[in-house]
């Protein structure tokens, strides 16, 4: 199953486009399964599940952590993590830079678009954005790099909604771009779209689709 749903994604997704495998809470084995067949991103949600995952799964794995990050928690990934997608505050972002000094690295990362309608989704508005960027503080960091946007669409049948959100960030990615980011080689990415909306999302501009349900099945722990 892993294979079939694997190569049918990979057809879907336009060149450039990469496929981050979201594998939390599933076993080694699944992930395994998934190696063996190619894929090589995988997402994590929690931060002691992806060291456990880590420590046992093969080195040239690319982990992203695509869920809500604790501060306290950045020194423990910062070694070894090759994109944090979900940035929200100005607070994490200066943590990843001090976690990525001490790890002698720099730590490529998005920083997350709040464009649902849910209260509940974490994340700058479009105005908290612009006003975050407009102070410049992410030019002062040398370990935190930030190569672009996430965001996640309201969880809603209306598809109309879903692909008007969607486009709102890749306007909002492009307009940062230039006013903001005009002289980086990094800001290239904009992560957007999940396994019931990723279709939509390749629409507009996506260059990271996160997609787990569809690879793996139904969570099972």
């Amino acid at each position: 199953m892993i294979q079939e749903e694997l190569d049918k994604i990979r057809e879907e997704l336009p060149e450039g486009v990469r496929l981050v495998a979201i594998s939390k809470y599933h076993p080694t084995s699944a992930i395994e399964e998934a190696y063996d067949c190619g894929q090589r991103i995988f997402g994590e949600n929690h931060v002691q599940e992806l060291m456990e995952k880590e420590s046992v799964l093969p080195k040239d794995i690319e982990w992203h952590f695509t869920g809500h990050l604790q501060t306290n928690k950045v020194k423990y990934i910062a070694p070894f993590i090759r994109l944090i997608h979900a940035v929200d505050t100005e607070k994490l972002l200066r943590e990843i830079d001090k976690q990525g000094r001490k790890a002698g690295r720099r730590i490529p990362c998005l920083l997350q678009l709040h464009i649902a309608k849910e209260q509940t989704k974490y994340g700058f508005t479009p105005e908290e954005l612009d006003a975050f960027l407009q102070t410049g503080i992410h030019k002062e960091l040398d370990f935190a790099e930030i190569h672009g946007l996430m965001c996640m669409a309201t969880f809603t049948d209306d598809q109309s909604q879903i692909d008007a959100e969607f486009a709102r960030a890749h306007d909002i990615f492009e307009q940062t771009k230039e006013r903001y980011f005009s002289d980086s080689p990094f800001y290239t990415e904009l992560s957007m779209g999940m396994s019931e909306d990723y279709t939509l999302a390749l629409r507009h501009g996506s260059t990271l689709v996160r997609i787990g349900t569809r690879i793996f099945g139904e969570r099972v722990y």
